[in-house]
């Protein structure tokens, strides 16, 4: 049983919709215990300060995750090892570990040393408190273990064992719910750090049985000058790419704390929710995609590069745009079901839900510049992902600054918002304005990165025009089949309980999937059909052992 087990959980998956479904159904499993990993933490403390400084502490040692541990990411080595020998692929593997060990250990120790005063920039409210730069310092030590995980993880996919690498952020949210649960009342606030880097451990140490057989287990060498320069060279603008993505999350979170206690919290809880959908379609697909587009890449296989990124931002947007219309709809049910609980009171949950709406907007967005920077780094295309993130970061600090100020200085802008998003009278309530910022420089990426496809598949853009349409449409007519049927629910049982809410929001929900799904079965959506026949083959087709050595090729 235990072996029919490890050899289901390694398994090869070959197709890109079978691989991307499976992902999307392990990624929904991290997502739902990230869910309650922010329900345990809101039934305890609230929006307020601790939450605050919990989220805070981030934000430095996602910006050293960024800036270094991709320099060496899966994204980067994974083109290199798909039809590499043996040797060849362990060589890299060890020099990358080397590298990332060597020179992330002296960036995390020098940002070690001065952190109060870095803390100072950016949180200002906060870098009195010593126990929040106790845990920013022992949270230095994430991006460590993480980015020593992504180097297993090019081997994990490069031989399409998605299963384990879905269930890595599954272990990693386990490992900070233990450090809520078990080790906060203990230790208090370090506590949670602790769990944090339980669960970035598990997250590493999961791909190890998988490298190990492959023969690929790093060894610590002192990196060649050679080895690592042909692969920083690649991943210089992804790095500087994701540098500037995690810049952008510290200025908003800056700005979003800034707007008084509790900000930041509810900030990043709406961000936590909004990323549910986003992880489960944008990144499954690109995910799924990324080997595929890879092996194309390399093999100068224009047409089927050109293919598969289509299909694959086809079924993104057909999915996404359904999501995001839903989510709209259905913000204020969601935000209750999932964080109503404890401490966590109805004006953190009526602004929490505000923020929500506003950032699933940019759903769409999301999801087409991940899926095109994968393109682009399959393609050896590395800078053009670095230009969108660039001149995203400039519009989304410059929009959310600005929209801040005219929100808290012009009486007329606030208290439209505010009647719009049904928050009047919350305090911090001008932290939307942070959040609208956010979601109009995501929506100029995502158009930039659909204009800029052209660049490695011509014609890709053009066939997106379609299923962007017909998923508009037909998620507008779900969507308000959706409300409709709320406002009757809502006249007839009133939303006192738990059970109400969740069996409202659900019900309407599924009307609003079951009217998309026919919207879009009369109108012979070419995607639709595509994931029935999926649907149909995951259900029949049993899952294949596999060899350690299979490649990528399809």
């Amino acid at each position: 049983m235990v072996h029919g087990i490890l050899r289901t959980l390694s398994a090869s998956i070959r197709g890109l919709h079978q691989a991307a479904y499976l992902l999307a159904g392990l990624t929904l499993v991290s997502q739902v215990l990230a869910l309650l990993r922010d329900r345990i933490f809101v039934h305890a403390f609230g929006a307020g300060h601790t939450l605050d400084l919990y989220y805070a502490a981030f934000r430095i040692p996602d910006l050293v995750f960024a800036l270094i541990a991709s320099l060496v990411s899966a994204y980067v080595l994974i083109p290199r090892l798909t039809g590499g020998s043996r040797e060849e692929s362990e060589r890299l593997i060890s020099h990358s570990s080397s590298f990332l060990l060597i020179v992330g250990g002296l960036v995390c120790l020098l940002l070690c040393a001065f952190m109060p005063e870095v803390l100072s920039v950016f949180f200002p409210q906060f870098a009195a408190s010593s126990n929040f730069v106790f845990l920013a310092r022992m949270l230095l030590l994430q991006p460590i273990l993480l980015g020593l995980s992504g180097v297993l993880t090019s081997v994990t996919q490069v031989h399409r064992r998605f299963i384990l690498f879905a269930l890595s952020p599954v272990l990693y949210n386990a490992g900070i719910i233990i450090g809520a649960l078990f080790l906060y009342p203990v230790f208090g606030l370090q506590g949670l750090g602790v769990g944090v880097l339980i669960g970035a451990l598990l997250h590493l140490l999961i791909h190890v049985p998988i490298v190990s057989e492959a023969g690929l287990l790093p060894r610590l060498v002192v990196p060649s000058p050679a080895i690592m320069w042909s692969v920083v060279k690649d991943s210089v603008p992804r790095s500087f790419a994701l540098t500037l993505g995690a810049l952008s999350a510290l200025l908003l979170s800056s700005f979003a704390a800034g707007t008084g206690e509790g900000g930041m919290t509810v900030f990043s809880l709406a961000g936590n929710v909004a990323m549910v959908p986003l992880a489960l379609i944008g990144a499954s697909y690109a995910t799924a995609a990324f080997p595929v587009l890879a092996a194309k890449a390399n093999g100068n296989n224009i047409e089927a590069f050109t293919e598969t990124l289509s299909a694959a931002a086809r079924h993104l947007i057909f999915w996404s745009v359904t999501a995001a219309l839903l989510t709209l709809v259905l913000r204020a049910h969601l935000v209750r079901v999932i964080l109503g609980t404890g401490a966590f009171d109805w004006d953190a949950t009526r602004l929490t839900a505000a923020l929500l709406g506003v950032l699933i907007i940019g759903l769409v967005a999301q999801g087409l510049v991940l899926l095109a920077s994968r393109a682009f780094y399959a393609a050896r295309r590395s800078w053009n992902p670095l230009v969108i993130q660039f001149f995203g970061l400039i519009l989304s600090g410059s929009l959310a600054l600005s929209l801040l100020h005219l929100g808290t200085t012009n009486v007329f802008v606030r208290d439209f918002m505010e009647a719009l998003l049904r928050i009047e009278d919350i305090p911090g309530s001008s932290v939307v304005f942070v959040a609208l910022g956010a979601t109009l420089g995501q929506l100029f990426m995502g158009v930039l990165a659909f204009i800029t496809l052209r660049d490695v598949a011509p014609g890709v853009a053009r066939s997106l025009l379609r299923p962007l349409f017909e998923a508009l449409g037909a998620g507008m007519v779900g969507a308000t089949a959706a409300y409709g049927l709320l406002s009757l629910m809502g006249n007839i049982a009133p939303l006192t309980t738990l059970a109400a809410v969740f069996t409202q929001g659900l019900v309407a929900g599924m009307v609003g999937l079951a009217v998309a799904g026919a919207v879009l079965a009369l109108l012979e959506n070419r995607e639709f059909k595509d994931l029935y026949e999926s649907l149909k083959k995951m259900a029949g087709t049993k899952l294949p052992p596999s060899a350690i050595n299979d490649q990528t090729h399809t």
